[in-house]
């Protein structure tokens, strides 16, 4: 006979992983790599813009889980890092610790980064503490985005409650010129209701772009998602562009993003996984 397990002895999920992108004549290659646990690395086109594809081979992020991913994009190297998929921030059992997931992403001169994950999506009574560290050099260029589905509303889910901690980081030659934090405790979707949170809204994302000609993009970016079935706010100065975006639900949310992108990315098409 099996003894019955308490809450505190369920297994957890631990993953690490770091990529070092270089240059090679004109293509950008992998310079470096390590991976432990549960996350993993494909590198589907190693082309001039390298596509690095992460993920999470647990199937999802649970309560206690904890996620360490660096990212390093060398001298005039171009890479584009994406997920295999949405991921999944499953409900945390009574007692759990929120799930810790950790990104730091490293480019230095002259290099050019595009941190494009796919949603995260939040179940009900989730428990996230999840942050994004990006250190760029003087004349480095990014371009990223971080979306949150509550819940998926075409299955008819609902987060009710959930804690939520998500912080975004930027320094450009080792000075903070962004601190943006997501703190929400407790009743979400009463707090989404609010005129000045999510207006009904159940999905969320933020597009920031850094780069010496970032302002100049601003009145595309903004004509690029004027149809777009998402309400968005953007605004441009001091070399960064950003954008805040609040919809009904997943499949709008979606839409607005890869609209926006398109403005800002110079014509390129989005990682494939993007499309599957």
């Amino acid at each position: 006979m099996f003894a019955a397990a308490s809450l505190s002895d369920h297994q957890r999920a631990i993953g690490s992983l770091h990529v070092a992108v270089k240059r090679r004549g004109v293509a950008s290659v992998l310079a470096d790599l390590r991976q432990d646990g549960c996350l993993k690395a494909r590198f589907p086109r190693p082309v001039d813009w390298i596509e690095v594809v992460t993920l999470n081979s647990s199937g999802g992020v649970a309560g206690g889980d904890r996620l360490a991913s660096t990212f390093d994009v060398r001298a005039r190297a171009r890479a584009t890092f994406a997920s295999q998929a949405a991921e999944r921030f499953y409900r945390a059992l009574p007692g759990d610790p929120r799930a810790h997931v950790r990104t730091n992403l490293t480019v230095a001169d002259g290099a050019a980064a595009e941190w494009l994950p796919q949603e995260a999506i939040l179940f009900d009574r989730a428990a996230v503490d999840r942050a994004l560290t990006v250190d760029l050099a003087p004349d480095a260029w990014f371009l990223g985005v971080e979306s949150i589905v509550f819940g998926r509303t075409a299955m008819g889910e609902r987060v009710a409650t959930a804690r939520l901690a998500d912080t975004i980081q930027l320094r450009r030659d080792g000075r903070l010129i962004l601190h943006d934090a997501i703190r929400l405790s407790g009743e979400v979707a009463a707090v989404l209701e609010g005129v000045a949170t999510g207006r009904g809204g159940a999905a969320i994302a933020t597009i920031l772009h850094v780069a010496p000609d970032a302002e100049s993009r601003l009145d595309a970016f903004r004509a690029a998602v004027a149809e777009a079935p998402a309400e968005v706010g953007a605004s441009a100065w001091d070399g960064m562009l950003i954008a805040r975006l609040v919809a009904r639900d997943g499949a709008a949310l979606r839409a607005t993003v890869i609209a926006g992108l398109a403005a800002l990315r110079g014509g390129r098409a989005l990682p494939r996984v993007w499309m599957c």
